[in-house]
Formats: structure tokens, C-alpha cells, sequence
């Protein structure tokens, strides 16, 4: 037996794994989606989501990706797992990730080659989109450069390719690598932490997602959430965990504020305040 049975819950409501079912429409996820709908359907070519760890970025992205139904549009989602990326690799990762049928090692055929899906694409009536998590790690001219190439396919009716770059503040260094790209930027939202409000909203949805609709957290432990967190969605997260845990083991079927006060201590949080 662990926590989940004894606060009566079907799965852990605070996982830090991206999980639709758990997406939690903030007014300004909600504000951020229609923004860069906004982007992709004018066919402007680049947007750009900013924020700080754990606020919400690659949920965004997750949950943009899911929206984009096939009908409509063809999206594919890549997410930067280290800064060793030449700009050559990055192409044909754009090739293979579209299915763009051939290989060649040659740059100008695989240009060609994307050109080519991406007028099909286009002529079909969809909208081809990209969505790039953690382009702050792409620290390279070169690579920026192509990006600006990219948006340089057009037809008469907007960019043939919309990219969407999520990323740490420091995307605007990486922005400012190639100057005429950072003047593309035709949408550019900044995801900030949650408010008090949003952060007890937050915890009571997640909670009833995984089927309970009791309390569990008191008002006023909540409040010490929203304190030690900042209102980070990543952090709301691991203090309620822990504390669903704290409060299986003590037998304690509500959380009160002492323990949460116990794991921020544990997580060196309280030193932060």
C-alpha cells in the first residue's frame, strides 16, 4: 500500500512527467495557446515561448502539439537534448521528422527535398508547423542562420513553414545571434510562475484528475505550497508529492501546514525563503 489508496486516488496526481490528461489551463497557457494559434494559422512564420524552469513550457508545447489536429495541419514536435547540433544534422532531423522520403548528404538536395514536402503540404491546404523545446541550447549562428532561411520559403499566402522555439530566458542571446531572425519573431509569449489563486486551482485539478475529490490539502497548507514554490508549477509538484507521502506514512489523512513545512525543509526550500 502506498498513498494512493489511502487518500483514495487512482493514480499520483504530481508527477513532474508531461501528462496531458493533468494540463491545468491557466489564464495564461490558455492566452499563450491562442497566441501561437494565432502565429500558425496566419501562417507568420516564427513564434516564441520564454519562461524559467518549470514553468510550463514544454507542457505548453505538449499540449499546442495535441491541439494541431492531423486534418489540418502537420506538426511535428523535436526537443534539443544537448548543444553539440551542427546545422546539417538539424536539417535532416527536420526531413526525417516530416517523413520527407530520400536521403542525401548533400545540403542543397535535402533543402530541396524539404522545399518540396513543404509546398505539398501547403498546397494541400494543411500548415506544416514545428515546435523546437529548449532552443536555447542551440548557441550557433549557423544554425540560426538556417533557421532564417527556412522562413524564407513563403507562397503568396504567409510562410510555408511555422516554427515555434520554446526555451529558457537566455533564447534571447541565442536570438540575437542572427539578428534579421530575432527581427521574424512575429509572436513572442513569457510564461511567468502561478499566483496564489492559481497555484491552490492547480493543486484541487490535478487532485480531482486522479479521481478524488476530496480536499486533502487544507487551505491553509496550500498557502505554504504556493510560499516555498514560487508558484513553479515543477516545484508545486514535488512538495505536494512528497507531502502525500509524509502525510501516508504520519497516518494523517489531511496535509497540514507542518508538513508541509517538514518537506520543504527535506527539499531545502525553507532556507530559500
Amino acid at each position: 500500500m502506498d498513498y494512493l489508496e489511502f487518500y483514495g486516488l487512482k493514480e499520483h496526481p504530481f508527477t513532474n512527467v508531461v501528462d496531458n490528461r493533468f494540463y491545468y489551463n491557466s489564464a495564461q497557457h490558455a492566452e499563450a495557446l491562442t497566441k501561437l494559434k494565432y502565429a500558425i494559422d496566419r501562417k507568420r512564420g516564427l513564434a516564441v515561448v520564454i519562461g524559467d524552469i518549470g514553468t510550463g513550457k514544454t507542457t505548453l508545447a505538449r499540449r499546442l502539439l495535441e491541439e494541431l489536429d492531423e486534418e489540418h495541419y502537420e506538426a511535428t514536435l523535436l526537443v534539443v537534448i544537448h548543444s553539440s547540433v551542427s546545422a546539417d544534422w538539424l536539417l535532416k532531423k527536420f526531413a526525417m521528422q516530416f517523413g520527407v522520403e530520400g536521403s542525401s548528404d548533400d545540403k542543397i538536395e535535402i533543402l530541396n527535398l524539404i522545399y518540396r514536402h513543404l509546398l505539398d503540404v501547403n498546397e494541400s491546404g494543411r500548415k506544416a508547423v514545428i515546435l523546437i523545446d529548449e532552443v536555447q541550447m542551440l548557441r550557433s549562428r549557423e544554425i540560426m542562420e538556417e533557421f532564417r532561411g527556412l522562413l524564407n520559403m513563403e507562397t503568396e499566402e504567409g510562410k510555408m513553414a511555422n516554427f515555434v522555439f520554446f526555451g529558457l530566458p537566455e533564447l534571447e542571446e541565442v536570438l540575437s545571434l542572427d539578428e534579421p531572425l530575432k527581427q521574424r519573431v512575429a509572436v513572442k509569449v513569457r510564461l511567468s510562475s502561478l499566483s496564489e489563486e492559481s497555484t491552490l486551482d492547480y493543486v484541487h485539478h490535478r487532485i480531482q484528475v486522479a479521481d478524488s475529490d476530496d480536499p486533502i490539502f487544507s487551505d491553509g497548507s496550500l498557502r505554504k505550497v504556493y510560499r516555498y514554490s514560487r508558484g513553479i508549477p515543477r516545484l508545486i509538484n514535488t512538495i505536494c508529492d512528497n507531502a502525500l507521502l509524509e502525510g501516508y506514512l504520519l497516518k494523517r489523512k489531511t496535509i497540514e501546514e507542518d508538513i508541509i513545512d517538514t518537506v520543504a525543509t527535506d527539499l531545502g526550500l525553507r532556507s530559500e525563503r
